[in-house]
């Protein structure tokens, strides 16, 4: 009765915390900052994003989360711990109870990891729920009638596609490949076309400036700067949107095998309901511009993109964490 309910969307790029009562009430990237010489943790999120790229030896900057699941069980708990102790406060008398979603497609092994990293972090229960299912519902889409919706939630480290129906994943399809993929394109192009080596954040913000699933009617021009790969010099060459939007198809294409997957192995009567109503599309990553567009084109399947795409599965979550009864069979508990 007393203790706090916090939901979490651990993502590979963005973790956002809600908490009962209050909505979103943390928004911060997934980095964290360790000292090498004693593996204390000294900053978490947006402090740690600025030192990506720019720390000296004795400071490691890293996303402790790669492709949806935990890389570094130790960072990642300190982190959940960060998280809890900024949303309930640093000395509280009753432990919180905290959902924590996950993609659809981890292993027993990996969830087991999440689950005991939220209870070390200062969890009393911990609850464990699927990306998709989170996504649906933060979308507002009603999953528990007897009626095929589908679901592509593109995050930064993994594509989640589901179908849903009667309150549960009928069919669903994980890829290892999203947001964070696109940056490395755009960094792999870069250094191809103009021999300059950029860093993580001068991709990504290459992508949210100027890139586009599909080409513009206006080509935009974007000025780039890194290292020279030959000469090892400071360099600087102008972007065209085309050239990024030619960089990202590769990873684009690879996020639709994915989805096309889904579709293939989806009953008839659901695929009938999924031509009617569309796809709904979630994630940070689905933010990028005609990206609806692009899918919309490559399925021939209406696609649009929810309300808040980036909110939905953190919203989600709390949903289900304040109706918990309803969503039970949905969840796992430790």
């Amino acid at each position: 009765m007393f203790s706090k309910k916090i939901g979490i969307d651990l993502g590979t790029a963005n973790s956002l915390v809600y908490l009962e009562g209050q909505g979103v009430v943390l928004n911060e990237p997934t980095v964290v900052a360790v000292s090498s010489e004693t593996g204390g943790i000294l900053a978490v999120g947006n402090t740690a994003k600025e030192m990506l790229g720019r720390t000296p030896d004795e400071i490691e900057a890293s996303r402790p989360l790669r492709d949806g699941v935990i890389a570094d069980y130790i960072v990642t708990e300190a982190m959940l711990s960060f998280f809890l102790d900024k949303v309930a406060g640093r000395f509280r008398l009753f432990k919180p109870e905290v959902m924590v979603c996950v993609p659809a497609g981890i292993t027993s092994v990996e969830r087991r990891a999440v689950l005991d990293a939220t209870v070390s972090a200062g969890a009393k229960t911990a609850y464990l729920i699927d990306e998709p299912l989170a996504a649906a519902i933060g979308a507002k889409i009603p999953i528990a009638t007897p009626s095929g919706n589908m679901i592509v939630d593109i995050g930064g480290g993994s594509t989640d596609a589901a179908v849903i129906s009667l309150g549960g994943v009928v069919v669903y399809n994980s890829a290892k490949v999203a947001g964070n993929k696109i940056d490395e394109a755009i960094a792999l192009y870069a250094r191809r076309k103009f021999n300059l080596i950029i860093g993580e954040r001068t991709a990504e913000e290459i992508k949210l400036t100027i890139g586009s699933a599909t080409a513009l009617e206006k080509d935009t021009t974007m000025e780039i700067r890194g290292r020279d790969s030959i000469t090892g010099l400071p360099k600087s060459v102008d972007l065209k949107s085309s050239q990024a939007t030619d960089a990202i198809l590769p990873v684009l294409n690879q996020i639709l095998d994915a989805v096309k997957q889904v579709l293939e192995q989806t009953p008839p009567e659901l695929a009938s309901d999924i031509i009617d109503k569309g796809i709904v599309m979630s994630g940070g990553t689905s933010l990028l511009k005609n990206i609806d567009k692009f899918f919309t084109e490559s399925l021939g399947v209406p696609c649009h993109v929810a309300e808040d795409p980036m909110l939905c599965v953190v919203y989600g979550t709390g949903m289900v964490l304040e109706n918990i009864d309803l969503y039970r069979k949905s969840i796992i508990k430790r």
